[in-house]
């Protein structure tokens, strides 16, 4: 039962994105341009393939981003709650301490790879 106001939102949003979506597809305008459909980068032509390789360190440094970015945002709860348990709950700092330390240690690991040099 607590999930209903969740629920009717998630209804509410998919209805909205779907109504604008219907809504755009019977009444924006359907004549076909070459120059409009051409794809657009930075005001300059599009010149070559489009299938172009892209590094594998490209993919490696956006996944490591993601990861340590996610982590941290496990420290924004932890330091709402930190000054209301600090005397009563000395394990709080520990365990923070701990995640701490194997965020550290995952860094250097990916530093020593050199997974972040592009040399």
């Amino acid at each position: 039962m607590d999930y209903v106001p969740v629920l009717l939102m998630m209804g509410a949003g998919a209805l909205i994105g779907t109504g604008a979506i219907t809504v755009s597809q019977l009444l924006g305008p359907r004549i076909k341009n070459v120059m409009k459909d051409s794809p657009f980068e930075c005001g300059v032509p599009p010149i070559g393939g489009t299938q172009q390789r892209v590094s594998v360190r490209f993919y490696l440094v956006a996944i490591l981003f993601l990861l340590f970015d996610v982590e941290m945002i496990f420290f924004y709860p932890w330091a709402l709650v930190f000054k209301k348990f600090v005397g009563v709950q000395p394990l709080i700092g520990i365990s923070m301490a701990t995640f701490v330390v194997v965020l550290l240690v995952g860094y250097l690991y990916v530093l020593g790879k050199k997974a972040l040099d592009w040399e």
